[in-house]
Order: structure tokens, then sequence, then C-alpha cells
């Protein structure tokens, strides 16, 4: 059985990522067209050499940010114990991330808004307002790779979906590798018939893996 980590103490010591691989499934549905292609993209991943591991959100027991701001003396979120607390020390060892969401009212879901808000603990304030701020995660040469999945036509019908993910992450420090944005699928399961979209986002996740090499 796992066990909660302990995160009573702030983190003192700077962060020493691996190059393996977290990915990050968004979507509320099981076997969706999004954990398809989360795996997939880990698939690459593998192919590539190194590890990964994938995690979806719904299989979670956490909340979003309750902005009790203890993480600014914490370094880590402390007002809060939930699945998060089992989420954060993968994603502080994975030099990668992949993040994955279908498309919710031109948006990512409220299950991928939850996890990025609690990245917030990730961030250093200065004393002074407005506040001049750094990220913990900065500069461990951290890249990632987006995917969206969408119903319809467009990336103006996906909307923020894909910014919602990279502009958090590259505020934290990682690089975005590629993005990979998907349209006119919703029946669950049914981007398993677009092979050549598969094969996109295997070789995306391959080229991520590559550019995390020692």
């Amino acid at each position: 059985m796992r066990s909660t980590p302990d995160f009573s103490s702030p983190l003192n010591q700077p962060l020493d990522p691996r190059p393996q691989v977290l990915g990050i499934g968004g979507s509320p549905r099981k076997k969706s067209n999004s954990t398809i292609l989360l795996h997939r993209l880990l698939k690459g991943v593998e192919q590539a050499g190194l590890s990964s591991q994938a995690l979806e959100l719904r299989d979670c027991q956490f909340q979003g940010c309750i902005g009790c701001e203890r993480c600014r003396k914490d370094r880590i979120c402390t007002g809060l114990r939930d699945g998060m607390s089992l989420i954060y020390p993968d994603l502080i060892r994975s030099q990668g991330l992949v993040l994955v969401s279908p498309t919710h009212n031109y948006n990512i879901t409220a299950w991928m808004k939850a996890f990025i808000d609690r990245l917030y603990c990730f961030y250093t304030f200065d004393q002074q307002c407005p506040r001049a701020w750094s990220s913990q995660l900065a500069g461990q040469g951290r890249k990632a790779v987006l995917g969206a999945v969408c119903e319809q036509e467009n990336r103006d019908d996906m909307g923020f979906t894909l910014e919602a993910m990279r502009r958090p992450l590259e505020a934290l420090g990682y690089e975005i590798v590629a993005e990979l944005p998907i349209f006119r699928i919703f029946a669950g399961g049914k981007i398993a018939q677009q092979p050549q979209l598969l094969d996109q986002a295997q070789a995306l996740g391959s080229r991520l893996a590559e550019s995390l090499a020692p």
C-alpha cells in the first residue's frame, strides 16, 4: 500500500528530476478518446527508451486550490491533504510531462483545471505587491507534450483547451515540445479507428523522450 508523503517541511533542496515521463489524463470518461491518446503518446515515450507512468485524474480524490496561501511558506501544498499529495512526488521526479484533455465548453475539463491550479504551490513570490514570482520547477530541463480532443472541426471550436495547459506549464518552466489537437472525435473509443492520428501521437511521444535523453 502506498503511503502518503510527508510534505510538512519546505522543499529547501534543489529539485532533481529524472528523464522519465508522467502522463496526466483529464477526461471524466473511462475508455475515453483522451485516455487512448494519452497511452499512445506514452507508448512513443517507452519506444524511445524512457520509462513512463499514466495517471487519470478521474481516479484521484482531490479538489481544487482553496487559496489558503500556505504554500507560499511551505513551498508545497499543505492546506489540503488529498490525492494530489500522491501526485506531487511523481511530478517532481519526472522531467517530462504529458497532459491530455477533451474540450469541455471551449476549455479543459474541471479535473484538469483543478490539477493545474494545484501546481500553484511551486511558485515563489517576492514580498512587495504586485509580487514578482519564479518557479521551483524552472531551469531543470522540464519538457511537455499536450493533447486535446474536440468533437468539433477547428481550433476556434476547441477554444482555450491547449492554451489553458500551455501557458501555466510554460510559466512553471516547462518547454512545450509539441501540441496535438484532435478534431471531429466524440464517441467513446472512436479515435482507435484513426491509426494515422495514433501514429502521430506515438511519434510525438518518442520526440519528447528523445528531447529528454541524457
